[in-house]
């Protein structure tokens, strides 16, 4: 059975529409500076691991790991190996990190190793990987309680080409304690094809008391953005630029069945062909023969749109990418088709898709429109790559495109996949959304992820639970989809659990933090607009007093965390609750 597209239902009562800007603030931040005894065990990139791929899974790697079980609570690995734990109590009173585990002696002998890698799968239990292939499981005990006691040994075993730990998880079945783990590496393709002869291999371990119990691997043409299991290891959810399947299942291949080549082959017919001016859309979807106006199901409001046969599953049903004028809006059963006229409520803005994540149609552009386009567009194109730059119109050139010119690939998605089945459950399309981070909110949830939607930034959390719901729309940064854009030097995104602020890291030495909008002690009047502001929403900055390369980042309600090679700054972001 093939995947349902997905939409991500944004709660309009998260948006603010009169968000005008963030105001500088100049208010002093306190900044805490740890100096470590050893550096940070830093892996850089081997002439081999050349592809953007490499980088973006290795390079741009965060060292730092923030135990989300544990406020304030900060791990890294050193140069001898040793994983060290940090913890603040008092922020003028900082201690010095504390080993808590010691990995093999052997690693810089090590010729592929990659960055040693720890995912905290419970308040009681730590996965570390020390980026030869090996694999460890650990139990720490409360580590709240002793942040820097002892980690003991459960699981170590090596398996296979080196990998770093994506996400982690424990559970209790049937009075077995169990173990899932996801992890990357990137391998060399074995048959030669386009691309960068490379390809992402995600592997999902299930570890039990008596050792490794289930091995299912996937592959795909890209890192995911975001990748993380499901409770219980009922699913696991991937957002990617290009799509991801399930290759094996301990040790055997898994061979595409003819219900999916049926699959493949039934969607390549659209379900509805639609055509668009700046003032409204017309669909025309096909119908059996004899479909009569009362086995016509139709549900329309301003931004959602539910059509289909009465009986049978909806052939369009999902958030519609703007809003629509209802009462403007029409359908008729023109011989063996649904013509739907949908009408604008704002005029000007072209739509990239009907009904958002729904891949079932196709656009057919009007002739006269394309002619139209071509001719605006004839300027950008030349034999020369600048044939003549005196003119007022001079060619494109890509170079100087920025990164908020950037849209994601076509192929970009988020997808469920269940475990039991290996199949894709839940597919969305983030063609127009592009990712922006991964945070952990509440350790007892499945890790969310942060999309661009226009100019701001929404915060989803995923629910497992809820097939109605599974992607909640739970936070949003106003505008800072636009201003993280514009920031090129950036290296890390986060924000607090609590949502009171986002936080974006440059390569060296600044920070920038964005408030939530917070109310004013006097009351501010726009002129402009004629109405007055009881709220302000501050940008700050932070320069580290160090101008070694960043290494890790992560943030926490009050603080926030800066890892570079030999130190460890803790900035104070909000008061004490």
């Amino acid at each position: 059975m093939a995947a349902s597209n997905y939409s991500l239902k944004v709660d309009r009562h998260l948006l603010d529409p009169n968000f005008e800007s963030y105001r500088l603030s100049l208010d002093p931040l306190p900044m805490y500076n740890v100096e470590l005894e050893t550096a940070v065990a830093e892996v850089g990139l081997q002439e081999s691991q050349y592809t953007l791929d490499h980088v973006r899974a290795f390079g741009m790697y965060n060292y730092l790991h923030c135990d989300p079980w544990y406020e304030d609570s900060m791990y890294f690995v050193d140069q001898h190996g040793r994983v060290m734990g940090f913890s603040v109590t008092l922020d003028s009173v900082l201690g010095k990190p504390k080993e808590v585990f010691r990995l093999s002696s052997e690693l810089h002998g090590f010729e592929n190793r990659l960055c040693s890698s720890i995912h905290f799968t419970s308040s009681t239990w730590v996965t570390v990987s020390d980026g030869t292939g090996r694999l460890y499981l650990l139990r720490t005990s409360k580590r709240g309680a002793s942040p820097h006691g002892k980690w003991e040994v459960l699981f170590d075993q090596t398996l296979g080409e080196p990998f770093i730990i994506l996400n982690s998880l424990s559970y209790v079945a049937s009075g077995c304690h169990s173990f899932e783990v996801l992890v990357l590496r990137l391998e060399k393709e074995e048959v030669l094809s386009k691309g960068s002869g490379f390809l992402v291999s995600l592997e999902w371990l299930t570890i039990t008391g008596e050792g490794d119990k289930g091995r299912r691997i996937l592959h795909g043409k890209s890192v995911p953005h975001y990748a993380a299991l499901e409770p219980e290891g009922n699913g696991v959810m991937i957002a990617s630029d290009r799509p991801f399947k399930f290759i094996q299942v301990n040790g055997e291949p898994i061979g595409e069945t003819s219900e999916e080549a049926m699959d493949v082959e039934e969607r390549k017919e659209p379900i509805y062909y639609w055509q668009q001016t700046t003032e409204d859309l017309t669909i025309t979807v096909r119908l059996p023969e004899g479909t009569t106006k009362e086995s016509i199901h139709f549900k329309l409001s301003m931004d959602n749109l539910q059509v289909g046969l009465q009986g049978f599953a909806p052939l369009m049903d999902g958030q519609l990418y703007s809003l629509v004028d209802c009462e403007a809006s029409t359908w008729i059963i023109k011989e063996k088709s649904l013509e739907i006229t949908l009408v604008k409520k704002n005029e000007g803005p072209m739509w990239p898709e009907v009904v958002m994540g729904d891949r079932n149609g196709e656009f057919i552009m009007d002739p006269a429109q394309a002619a139209l386009i071509m001719e605006g567009l004839k300027y950008l194109t030349s034999e020369d790559l600048n044939a003549n730059p005196e003119k007022d119109k001079p060619p494109c050139n890509a170079q100087e495109l920025e990164e908020c010119d950037v849209f994601p690939e076509d192929s970009s998605s988020l997808t469920r996949f269940d475990g039991r089945t290996l199949k894709a459950t839940h597919v969305v399309n983030l063609s127009s959304h592009q990712y922006l981070f991964t945070v952990v909110t509440n350790p007892e949830e499945m890790p969310c992820l942060c999309l661009r939607h226009d100019v701001d930034a929404l915060l989803w959390q995923p629910h497992a639970d809820k097939q109605d719901n599974l992607w909640e729309h739970i936070a949003t940064f106003n505008a800072l989809g636009y201003v993280q854009a514009s920031k090129r030097d950036k290296k890390f995104s986060t924000c607090a659990p609590n949502h009171s602020y986002a936080a974006l890291c440059e390569c060296l030495r600044r920070v920038f933090i964005y408030r939530q909008p917070s109310p004013v002690s006097t009351e501010l009047y726009n002129r402009k607009e004629g109405r007055r502001v009881g709220q302000v929403a501050k940008q700050q900055v932070a320069s580290l007093e160090c101008s070694d390369a960043v290494l890790g980042f992560n943030a926490t309600n009050e603080r926030l965390f800066v890892l570079t090679s030999k130190n460890l700054f803790v900035i104070k972001v909000n008061s004490d609750n």
